[in-house]
């Protein structure tokens, strides 16, 4: 019988987290994992899973950087909803009875969603024989936590995890650069690599060819980049070349539309539409990539290899992509143009900068296998467990 993962993922704003889990759902199952795939935001119709087993609780998100829980009618959600998928939640781990629980992020993060976590951690506790429990975690947090914050983490990974996969590479990002307390945590750190897709192979004549692509992720917050990209065309030396503008599924259908109508006013060239289900294949064939640097989107740029600028969002009190977008600048990969001044002008700015700069011919070496070894760190403490009966 195949030992089962349960896997918990709660993504809020946009689909990065869904997308990363999803990997690491089918790099186990690949690994000859039964993977039980619990989704809490809202579903997304074009999400590969595999093999596994997909169940949906009540979705909820958010609706801006407030990160104030929303119901599926974007109400904020009341005691009862919680009551309602808590239980469902608890019903889930009672029926799958897993060897392992894998939850995303928490708790690193997802501190809202706490009022299920919590008794879902101590449900798993209770059961018999227990499930060995694993928080997946990227590699830099959003903030860096107060030492309160930081002791209280600390506290619930010592009571409740068995481990905590970092899916980073240790000698680019070590885990303490947004998190201090990690030296208290060493005996439960897995370093496992990347989570990334295997990139299309560009072609001669393939979608994309010559085309400045701009890319949104989910596209929740991506209304600033999308207008300064239509201003920017015109002052480059791309401008007469096709641009390409990728609205994610959550930017919303009032602002896509107003976009459009502005895209149809310029001289031609420029298309915009929803994410792409070929969006690698766009990124390996374009001659320059401009994107927001969240984990996923930044790893696909990273293993495509076009020219690229970078533009990280830091609004509120996000720092997680201005670090990641600062640290590759500083390897001389890519450009990046701070958030809090962009505009038209600056943004050609950036890319002519990076038009100019001397390509690194020689591969960023980075670990881009981290499904696989996630899968691998998993099966060897299961098999370490099945040597301890009595634990």
């Amino acid at each position: 019988m195949k030992p089962k993962v349960l896997l918990y993922v709660q993504h809020l704003l946009g689909i990065g987290h869904l997308k990363r889990a999803a990997l690491l759902a089918r790099g186990m199952t690949d690994a000859g994992f039964h993977v039980v795939f619990v989704s809490g935001g809202e579903p997304h119709s074009g999400l590969d899973l595999g093999a596994a087993e997909p169940i949906q609780l009540a979705p909820c998100h958010v609706r801006d950087e407030s990160f104030q829980l929303l119901d599926e009618t974007g109400t904020p959600v009341s005691a009862d909803w919680q009551q309602r998928r808590r239980d469902h939640l608890l019903s889930i781990l009672q029926e799958a009875r897993p060897d392992v629980l894998l939850v995303e992020l928490f708790p690193f993060g997802r501190r809202q969603m706490r009022f299920e976590l919590l008794p879902l951690l101590e449900a798993a506790r209770e059961q018999d024989p227990s499930p060995l429990v694993f928080c997946s975690v990227r590699d830099i947090l959003s903030k860096i936590p107060s030492p309160e914050r930081q002791a209280w983490i600390v506290d619930v990974l010592g009571k409740c995890f068995d481990g905590v996969l970092v899916h980073g590479d240790r000698s680019f990002i070590p885990f303490d650069a947004t998190f201090p307390a990690t030296h208290l945590l060493e005996s439960k750190l897995h370093y496992t690599g990347y989570v990334t897709t295997t990139t299309a192979a560009g072609s001669a004549t393939g979608a994309g060819r010559g085309e400045v692509l701009v890319s949104t992720g989910g596209g929740a917050v991506a209304g600033p980049l999308l207008e300064a990209a239509l201003a920017a065309r015109p002052l480059t030396s791309l401008a007469t070349a096709p641009w390409r503008l990728l609205a994610g599924r959550n930017f919303p259908e009032e602002s896509f539309q107003r976009l459009r109508k502005q895209a149809l006013e310029t001289a031609g060239g420029v298309i915009l539409e929803r994410a792409r289900p070929d969006f690698q294949q766009l990124l390996a064939n374009c001659l320059l990539s401009i994107s927001q640097a969240g984990y996923n989107t930044t790893l696909e740029v990273l293993a495509a290899g076009p020219r690229a600028v970078l533009v990280p969002y830091a609004a509120g009190e996000e720092g997680e992509q201005s670090l990641r977008a600062a640290l590759l600048a500083k390897q001389g990969l890519l450009t990046v143009v701070e958030e809090s001044g962009l505009s038209g002008t600056t943004l050609a700015a950036g890319i002519e900068m990076e038009l100019r700069r001397p390509r690194i011919e020689t591969a960023f070496d980075l670990d881009l296998e981290g499904a696989a070894h996630s899968a691998s760190v998993i099966r060897q403490a299961l098999d370490a467990k099945r040597q301890q009966p009595d634990r």
